[in-house]
């Protein structure tokens, strides 16, 4: 019989659809999302070496040398503008802000024929600490709110370039789904006096039964109430906050976690696409105790309809327990 399910953080419903069941594997694509046939080069490709002159557009590489791992660049079509002041004006029903903030693109290593899950792991460090380290810098600038860093991997989940890169952007305000979550983790610890997202840890961790992987630092599973099949939250076991303040070691943990869900991802299901979101705290709201940065990753398994589009609700057609148990098996051949 269906179900419903909360999320304890995020306090949304989602129905877990017995009735038309999947099994995990069902969910293999035909097309990876990453062509198999991919040089390792392409002279086409703006973000392989030798096309890559230090032009205007980059803000950061690491290392610093030619042999750079890392590249930070300007998006070339951004969604912001750099210039110009945080202006609001509000008449009526009209609101509107002045579209200032960075949109910014990351070049995850030279090789154009690789993804986080095909790369070495250490890769994926990088990624992160590159994240940290330029948010340091964006945080100077008093008009910025919040940084949102993401990945699309494969045109299914909005990527338009196959060498791996991922993006962040700086924007001028909080999103209200952020405030949303976040007011909603302050009333659980208000009432409860503990953080959800470490109750959630030693909740999963307790369990067993939703674990994909884990290590001394992080652990990644699937939601007990995963709005749609594989969708896995990666979390530092130690509680911060803050993205910007997590340390190297907890950071590295995540990374490992992250690149072993992808793996799976890629090993089991033909390279799914997928995307992956970093949620941090707003940086005017550093070291609130009801918040706790992780990682999400959400395959692309489905698309919204009306039901979702009307409700905010989601069908899931998978059990979580089920996929995840499918994931842990493809991670233990892993190394």
């Amino acid at each position: 019989m269906p179900h419903l399910r909360q999320n304890v953080v995020t306090k949304q419903w989602v129905i877990i659809s017995t009735e038309r069941a999947q099994r995990p594997r069902s969910f293999s694509v035909k097309e990876p999302a990453l062509p198999l046939d991919l040089p390792s080069y392409d002279e086409g490709c703006p973000f392989c070496p030798g096309n890559d002159g230090r032009d205007e557009h980059e803000l950061l590489r690491l290392p610093k040398q030619e042999a750079w791992n890392i590249r930070i660049l300007r998006n070339k079509y951004p969604a912001l503008d750099l210039n110009g002041d945080r202006q609001r004006v509000f008449q009526g029903v009209k609101r509107h802000m002045s579209g200032v903030g960075y949109h910014e693109v990351i070049v995850e290593g030279r090789l154009h024929h690789l993804s986080p899950a095909t790369a070495d792991a250490e890769l994926l460090y990088q990624t992160f600490l590159a994240f940290q380290q330029r948010s340091w810098m964006l945080a100077e600038d008093k008009r910025i709110e919040h940084i949102q860093y993401f990945k699309n991997h494969g045109l299914a989940a909005g990527a338009s370039l196959h060498h791996s890169h991922s993006q962040l952007v700086a924007l001028p305000v909080v999103p209200y789904s952020k405030r949303a979550r976040m007011e909603e983790a302050r009333r659980y610890f208000d009432d409860v006096g503990e953080c959800a997202y470490c109750l959630m840890i030693n909740d999963e961790l307790r369990s067993g039964e939703r674990i994909i992987t884990q290590n001394d630092r992080a652990v990644a599973f699937v939601l007990y109430a995963a709005n749609s099949p594989f969708h896995i939250w990666i979390l530092p076991r130690q509680h911060t906050s803050d993205f910007l303040e997590a340390e190297a070691e907890d950071i590295a943990a995540v990374s490992d976690c992250l690149h072993k869900v992808l793996s799976c991802l890629h090993r089991g299901l033909n390279d799914l696409p997928y995307n992956y979101v970093l949620r941090s705290s707003p940086l005017r709201d550093h070291g609130r105790e009801y918040l706790h940065w992780y990682v999400s990753v959400v395959p692309r398994t489905s698309t919204n309809a009306g039901f979702e589009i009307g409700t905010g609700m989601f069908i899931n057609s998978t059990l979580p327990e089920e996929s995840a148990a499918f994931l842990r098996d493809i991670a233990g051949g892993i190394n």
